[in-house]
């Protein structure tokens, strides 16, 4: 038996930037498990830290 992959929810217009509350563009998955919502302002922002911290970051659909 092959263990099953969790995957995530793509984001809505519920989901929202976590630094400004804007409506959110990417997930940043965190090597710890959890996740960060960011606008694309703030994910560009942010990019070289995300890029550096080797968060798996996943595009939303436009």
């Amino acid at each position: 038996m092959q263990p099953g992959t969790l995957t995530r929810p793509e984001l809505t217009l519920a989901d929202r930037c976590d630094r400004c509350g804007a409506a959110a563009k990417v997930r940043a998955v965190l090597p710890s498990g959890g996740e960060l919502l960011f606008c694309g302002h703030h994910a560009r922002a942010h990019a070289d830290k995300l890029r550096e911290l080797e968060v798996d970051v996943q595009q939303g659909a436009d």
